[in-house]
């Protein structure tokens, strides 16, 4: 895992500074996962990672949530030799299917993300698996930001796993300091 990190500090991925992640909550370090895919060999590196931890747990098709992790479902099925799809918000900002992408009943899921902070799009993702007659077998991520405290009620294994401090925005030591906030997430 030590080397996991060197990798994502000599990519830039590891950022210091004020910021709003996806969740809303604040943090004084942002993971941008983002900047691993913009190298194929790094993709490739953390994705077989990825992919090896699930190898052995009969999966059919990787999903997980646009836009981050689109790139990692691809990469991850490509080396489990599998489908995958993803799902996105709708315009009320629900996490639906859409393109034409189907899930049969009993169709069983590896649902991936780049980064896990508080779970929300992996649960939102993991609701409309179930609710379209799919089953979860595991959850994936390059980095688990919780140091393995989130629970999700199926196997979840993460290739990085750290814990890294976040706050809510009125319990934000940042924000009382009037330190600048940057937000880099995929959600306005």
């Amino acid at each position: 895992m030590e080397n996991n990190i060197k990798l994502l500090k000599e990519a830039n991925v590891l950022l210091e500074g004020h910021f709003q992640l996806t969740s809303g909550r604040h943090s004084s370090k942002y993971l941008q996962c983002s900047k691993i895919f913009q190298d194929y060999k790094l993709s490739e590196c953390f994705c077989k990672q990825l992919a090896d931890i699930f190898k052995d747990e009969n999966i059919d098709t990787v999903i997980g949530p646009a836009i981050g992790a689109i790139i990692i479902s691809y990469e991850t099925s490509r080396q489990l030799g599998v489908k995958n799809i993803f799902a996105e918000r709708d315009d009320s900002g629900a996490m639906c299917l859409r393109r034409g992408f189907k899930i049969a009943k009993g169709e069983r899921f590896l649902v991936v993300e780049d980064v896990v902070t508080t779970g929300g799009s992996v649960k939102e993702v993991i609701d409309v698996v179930k609710n379209s007659g799919g089953e979860v077998v595991g959850v994936g991520s390059i980095v688990d930001r919780t140091g393995g405290k989130i629970d999700f009620g199926i196997p979840y294994k993460s290739v990085v796993s750290v814990e890294v401090a976040s706050y809510a925005k009125e319990e934000c030591p940042l924000c009382k300091n009037k330190l600048p906030i940057e937000k880099p997430g995929s959600r306005r």
